[in-house]
C-alpha cells in the first residue's frame, strides 16, 4: 500500500511569532469580532472584551482562525482546529528561536 493510499489525516504545526506595534489597534479589532460573532452568548461578551483589553496575546487569539490557512486548498477538509497565543520573551539570536533553516541552507550547500 503507498503512503498516498493510507495517509488520510496530516497534522499541519506552523510557529509563528508577531511584533505588536499596535496593541490599540488590536484590541479594537479583537473587540469588533467579539461583538460581531453572532454565536457568542451576550454573557461571554463581557468576560472576552475585558480579556482583550488586558492582553494582546488574548486579542490576538480572537483574530486569528485556522481555517484562513487552508481555504480553498483542494482535496482536504479540516477535522479539527486548536490555536493558542501567549507572550513570550523574543531573543532572535537564542537557540530556541532557531526553526532550522539555517541549517536546511547548510545541507544544501553541502550537496551541491
Amino acid at each position: 500500500m503507498s503512503t498516498s493510499d493510507t495517509a488520510r489525516y496530516v497534522r499541519l504545526r506552523v510557529d509563528v511569532v508577531l511584533e505588536i506595534d499596535g496593541p490599540a489597534e488590536l484590541t479594537e479589532a479583537a473587540e469588533a469580532r467579539i461583538d460581531a460573532d453572532e454565536f457568542m452568548p451576550e454573557e461571554e461578551r463581557v468576560p472576552a472584551r475585558a480579556s482583550v483589553r488586558e492582553d494582546s496575546a488574548e486579542a490576538l487569539a480572537y483574530l486569528v482562525e485556522p481555517f484562513d490557512l487552508i481555504r480553498g486548498v483542494p482535496g482536504i477538509e479540516m477535522v479539527q482546529a486548536s490555536w493558542s497565543s501567549e507572550e513570550v520573551e523574543y531573543d532572535p539570536d537564542a537557540l530556541e528561536w532557531d526553526l532550522g533553516e539555517e541549517d536546511e541552507a547548510e545541507e544544501d550547500d553541502d550537496r551541491s
